[in-house]
């Protein structure tokens, strides 16, 4: 073993033998020490005779900072898909993500069997705009294999310039072979909360990202609806669709918003500090008006926990595919240098005591994404009850009839449009509706 080798091995030896002191001496809680294991020094001096061997043997020199940063990287990636070193830029570009504006294409991603796996693209980015759908596959980035690529090197291939194109080559289930995707590079800014008014008295709220301000500006699209609405918001369908998470206190925000008291979600963990419960406040903002939610197999992570809490209460019916199933919990540990540690720490249950973990939230009622198109009635004309000779004129005034006939034919051509390019919307509008009336009897 070479001299750099043995000062490396007796630097983290020493290392170690500090931190076992330490725990001698009590520092750790009760919890830890039971968890606490003797030095590894087999495995150390494996680590330090590879190091050795590379500071010797590789081809062309490498610096200890690369090493060890990759020793680091390969630490954390070995856990699990989502724990991740985090250099400088790094660190940078995730806290500037969770404010809403950032440079790159527009997706959430993962690894999945050494390829990165689309979660979800963003609303209104590039990425969506071209066609990259939840479940991709992307296999090559330009002319650069993704297998042997860490997740860190693949995004930063993807960020890339603002302007500048890349050429993903994508496999998607279903389709027989592989193809490519052009994407061109922009600024990606994300209004994470959108709302409207679908029909009078019944909303439609779109969170695409859960951020810091997600609560706040969920709080002033109700607001903005109910105004809309005479003061009265009928019933509200929350579409979670392709979202992929983000913010965890933004979800407990969220799903307080739509709920008076109770549990939201609570986390498990080794530690104690990853050991959290969250509770509902008072002042509901629907004022108890039925919900109908919306997700799919892009529905990730905060998207999971809002849906999980509204379920388990019962406070809205849960409409489309099961989720991505991410139920674990990342805290972000802050380094020297500007650099830190993404790391799973915990596990989050729903309400009832539910891991969504590998699972996701399931439906109450299955949804297929679908398309429908306007089809004409094949056999002609439809006799009516106004086409028959003789028959009985309507007590209406012929005014007020005619401007019945215009109104209902201008509904219908809005009901035709929505089921055309939003089927899901559709069905959930119609059974938020039903939710209504019944709700009106009680």
């Amino acid at each position: 073993m070479n001299s750099t080798a043995r000062t490396f091995m007796v630097l983290s030896i020493g290392l170690l033998l500090g931190v076992s002191l330490a725990i001698g001496q009590g520092v750790l809680a009760e919890k830890e020490k039971a968890a606490y294991t003797p030095i590894p020094l087999s495995e150390l001096r494996s680590l330090t005779e590879v190091f050795g061997r590379i500071k010797q043997d590789f081809v062309e020199p490498v610096t200890d900072k690369t090493l060890l940063e990759n020793a680091i990287r390969g630490m954390l990636s070995g856990l699990d898909p989502h724990s991740a070193y985090l250099d400088a830029e790094g660190y940078k570009d995730l806290q500037v993500g969770t404010t809403g504006e950032f440079g790159g294409l527009g997706i959430e991603v993962g690894m999945e069997d050494g390829f990165v796996k689309v979660i979800s693209p963003i609303d209104e980015t590039p990425a969506q705009q071209a066609g990259i759908q939840a479940g991709d596959l992307i296999i090559r980035l330009d002319s650069k294999p993704v297998k042997g690529m860490t997740l860190h090197q693949a995004v930063g291939i993807m960020r890339g310039k603002i302007g500048t194109d890349i050429l993903l080559t994508v496999v998607r289930e279903g389709v027989d072979k592989p193809f490519e995707i052009t994407i061109t590079r922009d600024v990606i800014k994300v209004q994470s909360v959108k709302g409207r008014t679908l029909e009078k008295g019944f909303g439609y709220i779109r969170i695409s990202q859960f951020q810091s301000h997600t609560g706040e500006n969920l709080a002033k699209q109700i607001a903005k609806i109910r105004e809309e609405n005479n003061g009265t918001i009928n019933g509200l369908v929350l579409d979670l669709r392709n979202n992929p998470g983000g913010v965890l206190n933004a979800a407990v925000e969220v799903s307080d918003a739509f709920l008076e008291k109770g549990l939201v979600v609570y986390t498990q963990g080794r530690v104690a500090d990853s050991e959290l419960k969250f509770n509902a406040t008072p002042n509901e903002l629907l004022e108890g008006a039925p919900m109908v939610v919306l997700v799919n197999g892009g529905s990730a992570s905060a998207s999971e926990i809002v849906a999980g809490a509204l379920q388990d209460h019962k406070r809205a019916v849960i409409m489309g595919q099961r989720t991505f199933g991410k139920g674990s919990v990342q805290t972000i540990l802050p380094l020297k240098n500007n650099t830190a540690l993404k790391l799973t720490t915990a596990r989050y249950y729903t309400p009832s005591g539910r891991s969504i973990q590998a699972d996701g939230i399931h439906p109450d009622i299955e949804l297929e994404s679908i398309k429908i198109a306007s089809v004409e009635n094949q056999s002609g004309v439809r006799i009516k009850e106004a086409d028959l000779a003789g028959h009985l004129e309507n007590e209406v005034d012929e005014t007020d009839d005619q401007t019945n006939s215009k109104t209902k034919t201008s509904k219908d051509t809005e009901k035709v449009s929505l089921a055309q390019s939003d089927f899901q919307l559709y069905t959930a509008l119609n059974m938020l509706k039903g939710l209504a009336i019944l709700n009106n009897k009680k």
